[in-house]
């Protein structure tokens, strides 16, 4: 029995998939199933049971003999909110309770945090430990993950098997219902396809041009191949970066996803909203050598392969994976 949390969320459905696929259907998947607009990422999926997020632990005391692997994936993402009470309570708290939980049952753990721990990007973006306690996010969410960061490697006592995923900037299949939040590459399929336009956001750092921002973006298909791997190996515990290694900019993006569609290239700017101004990372990349010392062999999709692949078999025909 494998156990999910956030399972109706976009990469832990798509995890769900990646689980499926290889004939793991005992899944238990934990979420807060009253959010209808997510549903559909689960429908068809072969699962044991539905728990909800706050009966989860109590679930757990009477089923924790069954369960053979965790993958903690729930988590607020919302990089806009400001109230740090929903944090602390939805990934701080529970992230705790969660790592206490497998210590007690030992179970091995995998669980989500994100490159906004890195914050401006100052000190780089390697995955040392000793990094952690220096880095400093720009906003209350990424202070909660790397508060549990901090507070995991520091635990005298910890799962058998645990691992950390900082995830960079994620996109791919299953992400229609985060809104704000889902990644550039569908809010400009959306625009293309009603406007035939695209707007980017405009830089407010002299040090890049419009649209040469650059981020480390990762398909999802990818980073659940990651999740899948160390389900597989439990021999190298810590936190480890998951982006493809390669910061492609916010143009790239763009004009792929027009060359998806079949349009021609039409990218306009605005000036990034004053409420995300100050936090914005204009460069982020990931340092992946650590997973690679551990054995991860397979190549990351390049952004090329995969907008053209989230683009036309998922976007254009509405699918899900």
């Amino acid at each position: 029995m494998i156990v999910v949390t956030g399972a109706a969320g976009f990469i832990a459905s798509c995890l769900v998939t990646r689980l499926n696929a290889a004939n793991f259907n005992d899944i238990v998947v934990v979420d807060n199933f009253a959010v209808e607009r997510k549903l559909a990422n689960l429908k068809g999926k072969h699962l044991r049971e539905y728990v909800d997020r706050n009966e989860f632990f109590d679930w757990l005391d009477q089923h924790h003999e069954e369960v053979e692997f965790i993958f903690h994936l729930g988590a607020r993402t919302d990089t806009t909110e400001q109230d740090k009470a929903v944090f602390d309570l939805l990934n701080l708290d529970y992230s705790k309770k969660m790592w206490q939980a497998c210590c007690q049952y030992q179970l091995p753990l995998v669980y989500a945090s994100s490159a906004a721990t890195y914050g401006s990007g100052t000190l780089g973006y390697s995955d040392d430990d000793a990094l952690l306690p220096l880095l400093r996010p720009l906003n209350p969410y990424g202070d909660s993950k790397n508060d549990f960061d901090n507070w995991a490697v520091q635990q005298p006592e910890k799962p058998f098997f645990w691992a950390g995923l900082k995830f960079f900037n994620v996109y791919g299949p299953n992400e229609y219902h985060k809104g704000r939040m889902a990644s550039v590459i569908f809010h400009a399929f959306e625009q293309i396809r009603q406007t035939g336009s695209m707007t980017l956001f405009r830089s407010h750092n002299p040090d890049y041009a419009d649209g040469e921002q650059q981020r480390d973006f990762v398909y999802v298909k990818d980073l659940v191949e990651v999740c899948f791997f160390l389900m597989n190996n439990r021999q190298h515990s810590g936190i480890y970066n998951l982006g493809t290694g390669e910061a492609r900019t916010f143009l790239d993006l763009t004009l792929n996803t027009f060359k998806a569609l079949g349009r021609t290239a039409d990218i306009r700017f605005r000036d990034t909203p004053e409420d995300i101004r100050d936090t914005y990372q204009y460069f982020t990349q990931a340092d992946m050598s650590k997973l690679r010392s551990i054995g991860y062999t397979l190549p990351f999709t390049k952004l090329e392969d995969g907008i053209d692949d989230y683009v036309r078999n998922y976007l254009v025909p509405g699918q899900y994976l």
